[in-house]
């Protein structure tokens, strides 16, 4: 079994990039731009136990901004589940990290972002 601990430099810089972009939008109150670079974050991440953990901690911070009950929810299950299951492995690639998805479906990844896994 492999263990994912260390990001590799490249995807770290990609997602630190989506989580200035998503700063950004945020500062400005373009919030449907702020949660799609969050999402992205996400998608970078979540193969990695504390980048992970990081975006699902963004997103429900985003989501207690926006008193959407549904997301708080949805990412309170998935804070306490996703970092370990990253760990180990064991993620649907491409899932979005929203409580808008169920939290074990695969989804397409991006072109742009599948890329990076290369």
């Amino acid at each position: 079994m492999k263990f994912y601990i260390k990001t590799p430099k490249h995807l770290k810089q990609a997602y630190s990039k989506e989580l200035g972009h998503y700063r950004y939008y945020l500062s400005k109150k373009q919030y449907s731009d702020a949660w799609y670079h969050l999402e992205r974050s996400h998608i970078i991440g979540q193969s990695y136990p504390i980048k992970h953990t990081c975006s699902h901690w963004l997103m429900l911070k985003f989501g207690l901004m926006q008193k959407d009950n549904k997301e708080v929810f949805g990412l309170i299950i998935r804070l306490v589940d996703g970092g370990w299951k990253s760990f180990i492995n064991h993620i649907p690639l491409g899932n979005t990290g929203g409580a808008n998805v169920p939290p074990l479906k695969a989804i397409p990844i991006p072109i742009d972002i599948k890329n990076l896994f290369k």
